[in-house]
């Protein structure tokens, strides 16, 4: 399957003149590593690629650093492409790329994948500004299962949302069993594409103890694993509502600064991530604690908060891929007051209030929190998300859509 990120990454980011290191980052085993081995294919150059855990190569760095793009000779006229997988597991892997792209920039395009730490730069150290454009690449969406490409220039938020609201289309039967298929086995290829229950969950299990007993143990150092296993199983029935880290340190007996610490981590390793509260002027909006949510909604068992995640994923995918492809970019938030109204979703356009969703599985009659929100923030547009409805309608002067059909038309 020929993923979005990898259209958009030869068409427009290696199509430079001068293009920089290309970083993709995101979730174990959503499909960075197949999407830099098809890249490398279609130059006809798989032989520049290097993985971390290859001990071989790992003797070759001390002697001849970068004796394999030396001694390579491409025979195409396409300009090689080297690929550096996990990298970030190497120690000194900040200055390692700062002298590959110094020295050799022009012999091959560097691509380097990575679930987690290739943010570490920010913490300071060797800087690696103005050598590299970071992507982040998400489990499977509806679109992009669909194969609808998408262009950074014409598919901007606005001419998304008109066309939303202007002609909101109803959800083909493909479109449906998609959309059925990734909300029972996820956005992660191995387990979409096989689609078995059984195969499912085993895989579910075997990717948090990775997770946990590999990624989590090489890239810090935390040394109470059996505890951040019992936060696992803590932070999933806590989905979808207000996380506090003071409750959850309680449950857990240790202190917060462990806590805090354990969270941060699962989040930079991208198991999870957490969505803050908007307030701008409203005076008894919430503007401290944020909800959580997982990269995989398979996790959860609840259909209603699982939907929920799973609309989530698919709203922060659409942030990330204006903000990595220079739109204007999208925030994602959600909206609760002191008197407990609350909204879904909120995004947010340049720091002002640009589309509020709520999210339902089969009820069609907007919430009060809905039009009473839209109304203190300006008249923000506004959607009722439904998952079980197949044709989009109106009602309360609300746009009731088919989860489908936003999801098929969002990057």
């Amino acid at each position: 399957m020929k993923r979005l990120l990898a259209q958009l990454l030869e068409k427009e980011h290696f199509a430079e003149p001068t293009s920089k290191m290309a970083f993709v980052v995101g979730p174990r085993q959503c499909g960075k590593t197949t999407l830099a081995r098809a890249l490398q294919q279609d130059r006809g150059t798989p032989d520049l690629y290097r993985n971390w855990d290859d001990l071989l190569w790992r003797k070759e760095l001390s002697s001849n650093p970068y004796g394999f793009l030396d001694q390579f000779r491409p025979l195409g006229r396409k300009k090689p492409l080297a690929v550096l997988d996990e990298i970030h597991k190497f120690p000194r892997w900040k200055q390692y790329l700062k002298g590959l792209w110094d020295t050799r920039a022009q012999k091959a395009d560097i691509l380097v994948t990575g679930s987690g730490r290739l943010d570490v730069y920010k913490k300071g150290g060797d800087s690696l500004l103005g050598r590299y454009h970071q992507y982040r690449l998400h489990p499977l969406s509806v679109s992009e299962v669909l194969k609808k490409s998408f262009h950074p220039e014409k598919d901007t938020p606005e001419n998304i949302l008109k066309h939303l609201f202007e002609d909101p289309p109803s959800p083909t039967t493909g479109q449906r069993e998609v959309f059925d298929a990734l909300t029972r086995f996820s956005g992660f290829p191995e387990p979409f594409l096989r689609q078995n229950e059984r195969a499912h969950r085993l895989w579910l299990r075997e990717r948090r103890d990775r997770l946990i007993r590999e990624d989590l143990r090489d890239l810090t150092r935390i040394q109470m694993l059996s505890s951040v296993e019992q936060m696992v199983e803590l932070i999933v029935p806590r989905v979808g509502t207000l996380l506090s880290l003071n409750n959850l340190r309680n449950d857990l007996g240790v202190s917060f600064q462990s806590t805090q610490l354990w969270m941060e981590q699962l989040e930079r390793l991208y198991w999870c991530y957490r969505i803050r509260p908007y307030a701008g002027k409203l005076s008894r909006a919430l503007a401290r604690e944020p909800k959580l949510y997982l990269y995989d909604w398979t996790e959860i068992p609840e259909p209603a908060i699982k939907f929920e995640n799973m609309v989530a994923c698919a709203l922060l995918r659409w942030c990330h891929f204006t903000q990595d492809w220079g739109q204007e970019p999208l925030e994602l938030r959600f909206m609760r007051d002191k008197e407990k109204r609350e909204v879904d979703f909120l995004l947010i356009k340049n720091g002002k209030p640009f589309l509020l969703i709520e999210t339902k599985l089969s009820e069609t009659k907007p919430t009060s929190a809905l039009d009473y929100f839209s109304e203190k923030l300006g008249k923000v547009p506004k959607i009722l998300l439904v998952s079980e409805i197949t044709r989009p309608g109106i009602s309360h002067n609300c746009l009731v859509l088919p989860a489908t059909s936003l999801l098929s038309l969002i990057p």
